[in-house]
This record gives structure tokens, C-alpha cells and sequence, in this order.
């Protein structure tokens, strides 16, 4: 333990299956894994694989059974619905929690059914993931603000483009917190700027939600979240669902994108009857048990306490941009000042001098066994603007990528935090880094070129001895 900082103060918040597996190195030995990547995905909590397997027991349809299991699982499903809308302080006399997939699926839900103007914009951010930016390019106009020489959005720039196109944006789309440098959006700020101006507020939460408590608000008040995306992958609850929360009287208007069964009242040979939100947008058979993970990671989350959540996150951040600062030739990206370290989430991206990011992450792994994620993390424009590659540059490397090389694809490594997550952690990964930088590492790794990744020579692990279908 680092003398710098206490053990009761980077203990993890949560346990989580599967958080004291060992996983093996290229040096024979086999290691602790140390689970950097909780961006991109977080483990179950503990709590909710425990929930699960419960509940497994008593899993049926829902909604039209009429055996005793059957009305049980119903009810734990209209539980869940209940469950995260007041986890994000959405009030289902007015507002809806449709499940699905994921946040990528909620987003491209409300593109199909939000109702727009040829003449109306959709007014976003480079920061967005591609989840909240594609979506909008298939429905509309879409105008992107730039970020600010840290990383964060402009949102000065953003009000002015509000005020430029007044009348005409009908949503502001925006991240909760970047999934690349983790600065967090104002989201009040941009609530009330967006209402000023007519237009409405979606966030996508999937990064933010782990990390701070959000309240959407009534739908009244000029700081409220009218739409809002969240996945329960992000959330300890990986299952499968994620849910859009979303005012219900949008819902209750239109044809869903998707059709089917579970979501009419009536079909004769010449019309449909539509039911109510959320059946309305709910097709097929639902995803209960994704359903009640969900519920279950909230009520672990809400018992630890959001306050607390972000107190661990705040306090590992700062201790994490310090230590990473000392590594030799890194390169943060984004506002790596510890003291503003309450403005942004656990993500932390960086570049090591003279080393492809690939090829970092695949030491990372296979020496240290640390988990961390290279590349563009599916904010390519965001990143390339970070990294300041021109459009020359970037049409060489499309042109290359046609050529099935990657190899000269942009991008950076990774480090995510989660509740799980602790100074212990932050260590293993800063000295390992250390022993990248300084040529210390054992292994010869091969680049791959259609995919731009990299192995160490020699290093098959047998992963049927770990998990196996067969």
C-alpha cells in the first residue's frame, strides 16, 4: 500500500463478480486482473448476480400469463420500470422508462420517434459518442459544436449557436460525461439554455449515470432532462437492457419503429389499436431478467450512495492523474489537473511516447494483467480533434483502412475506473506503464495489420481452461 494514501479511503465501494479472478502473464505466472475498462463495460455487482439467479427461479412471460409465475415476473418487471425512473427522478405520471438494449438503442428509439421539421436541427457536440451523433444524421440536420482546448464542450459557443438558430433547434443532444477524457457536461446549464430557446434536452447518460446522481427534473422546471439514455451495462447490471426515459406524451403520439406483438390492443385486417406508453414501444417478448439486473444494480447504487460514488471516484482520479503524470513520455488528454478533478469522471486517456497505443494495451495484458482499451472508443471525431489530426491525415488513414491496413489508425489508450476500483489499481497500472516507457517490458509483440493490433509472440493462453461452451 502506497504511503500516500489511506486504505479506508480507496477501498473498493462495491464487490463484483468475478473481482478476484487470476489471469495468466506471459512470464508463466498468473496475476490479479486489474479491471481498467469499466467505460466500456462494468462487471455485475455481486448483489445483482445474486439477484438474478434468485429470481431465475420464478422467471416466466409477463404481462398476459395467467399462472401465478407469470404474474409474479409481471410484477417484478413493472417493479423494475418504477425502479429506474425515481433512481433518476422521473415521475411515470408523466414520463416513461421504455426498456431496451442499451443506450445506443434508446437514442436511435427517439431519432425514429421524435417528430421533426425539414427546416429543424438537432444542435450536438463533438464530444458525442458515435451513439448520439449517427442516429441524428439519418433523421435530420445535425450541427456539432466544437470542445474547448481541454476537451470540454464550449458552451459558450453553444449558446450563441442557440441564439443564431433560435426557433429552429429542436433538441440539444449531448453526453452526460465524455467517454474519452471524462469531463462532465453542465448539464443545468445547458438545460436552461436549451428551454430559453425553445428547444428540448436529451443526455446521453451512458458515461455519467456510474459516476454522479442524476434528477431529470419535473417537467416544469427549466433545468430538467427532457430525454434521457442510460444502459444497465454501465451500471453493474450487465444483462442486456438499458432504457429510454422520455415524456410520455411523446410516446403516446406516433407509430413505434419496431412492430409486432406485446404492443397493440387491437389488430383487425385494416387498422391496429396501439396500446399506451411503454407497451407502445416495447415489441416482443421483453428482456425481464435484463429488466430486474437493472433494478437490482440501482438499489445496490442507491444503498452505497451516489454521494459516495462520486466522494471514491473524485478522490482515486486525483490520485490517478498524479501518479500518471510522473510516467515518462505520457501524454494526458483533457483537463488532467488533479484539484478539477470533481469536474470530471474516472476516464483517463493518454498516449505513451514512441509506442503504438495497441501495442501498450497488449503489454498492459499480457505482462501486467491489466484491462484497458485502445483506440478511438467510438468518438472519432472527438479524439481526432484531441489529437490534432488533420484531414489530409485522416483521409490517408481511410484509405489505408480500404486497404485492409490499420495499422496507422489514430488513437489512444484507456484507463476507466468503477466502484470496484482502488489506489492499488491506479499503482499497478502507473508501473507497469513505467516499464513500458522505459523499454523494461519481456515480450516481442506482431502487429496484425488488418486490425492493428498486437501479440506477443509465443503467449496462446488456453482459454477453455478458464470458461468454456464445449
Amino acid at each position: 500500500m502506497n504511503a500516500d494514501h489511506p486504505a479506508t479511503a480507496c477501498s473498493p465501494l462495491g464487490t463484483v463478480a468475478g473481482g478476484d479472478r487470476l489471469v495468466p502473464l506471459l512470464d508463466g505466472r498468473h496475476g490479479r486482473y486489474v479491471n481498467l475498462d469499466s467505460a466500456a463495460s462494468t462487471p455485475a455487482l455481486c448483489a445483482v448476480r445474486d439477484g438474478v439467479v434468485a429470481f431465475l427461479e420464478w422467471y416466466s412471460s409477463v404481462h398476459r400469463g395467467a399462472g401465478f409465475k407469470s404474474q409474479l415476473a409481471t410484477k417484478a418487471y413493472d417493479d423494475a420500470r418504477a425502479i429506474v425512473a425515481g433512481f433518476f427522478g422521473a415521475n411515470l405520471q408523466d414520463r416513461t422508462v421504455i426498456f431496451g438494449k442499451n443506450t445506443t438503442e434508446a437514442l436511435n428509439k427517439l431519432s425514429y420517434r421524435l417528430p421533426l421539421r425539414a427546416d429543424e436541427v438537432i444542435l450536438s457536440s463533438v464530444l458525442e459518442h458515435h451513439s448520439n451523433m449517427l442516429p441524428w444524421r439519418l433523421h435530420g440536420r445535425v450541427e456539432l459544436v466544437d470542445c474547448r482546448a481541454d476537451g470540454a464542450l464550449d458552451l459558450d459557443a453553444l449558446a450563441a449557436r442557440l441564439r443564431q438558430r433560435g426557433p429552429r433547434v429542436r433538441l440539444v443532444a449531448v453526453t452526460g460525461a465524455s467517454n474519452v477524457t471524462g469531463c462532465i457536461s453542465p448539464i443545468a446549464s445547458l438545460a436552461r439554455l436549451a428551454h430559453e430557446a425553445g428547444a428540448e434536452l436529451l443526455v446521453d447518460g451512458a458515461q455519467l449515470a456510474p459516476h454522479r446522481a442524476i434528477d431529470m427534473r419535473a417537467l416544469d422546471d427549466p433545468e430538467r432532462i427532457d430525454y434521457l439514455a442510460i444502459s444497465g451495462h454501465k451500471l453493474y447490471a450487465p444483462f442486456g437492457t438499458g432504457a429510454l426515459i422520455a415524456p410520455r406524451a411523446l410516446l403516446s403520439r406516433g407509430v413505434p419503429e419496431y412492430v409486432g406483438g406485446g404492443q397493440v390492443e387491437m389488430v383487425t385486417l385494416d387498422d391496429v389499436l396501439w396500446s399506451a406508453p411503454p407497451d407502445r414501444d416495447e415489441a416482443g417478448s421483453p428482456n425481464v431478467v435484463g429488466a430486474v439486473a437493472f433494478a437490482l444494480a440501482l438499489k445496490e447504487l442507491a444503498r452505497l450512495g451516489m454521494e459516495n460514488v462520486a466522494a471514491h471516484e473524485i478522490f482515486l482520479t486525483q490520485y490517478a492523474l498524479k501518479r500518471l503524470a510522473a510516467v515518462p513520455g505520457i501524454r494526458l488528454l483533457g483537463d488532467c489537473d488533479p484539484a478539477r478533478a470533481a469536474g470530471r469522471t474516472g476516464v483517463i486517456s493518454f498516449l505513451l511516447a514512441g509506442k503504438p497505443s495497441f501495442m501498450v494495451a497488449a503489454i498492459l495484458s499480457a505482462e501486467a494483467g491489466i484491462g484497458v482499451r485502445a483506440g478511438c472508443f467510438c468518438a472519432h471525431p472527438y479524439l481526432l480533434r484531441l489529437l490534432g489530426v488533420s484531414a489530409a491525415e485522416q483521409d490517408l488513414v481511410l484509405q489505408q483502412i480500404l486497404n485492409n491496413d490499420r495499422s496507422h489508425v489514430p488513437g489512444a489508450v484507456r484507463a476507466s475506473f468503477g466502484i470496484y476500483s482502488t489506489c492499488d489499481d491506479v499503482d499497478a497500472l502507473a508501473d507497469a506503464l513505467t516499464m513500458i516507457a522505459e523499454d523494461r517490458y519481456q515480450g516481442v509483440y506482431d502487429l496484425d495489420l488488418p486490425s492493428g493490433t498486437y501479440t506477443p509472440r509465443g503467449f496462446a493462453p488456453d482459454f477453455a481452461g478458464y470458461f468454456s461452451l464445449s
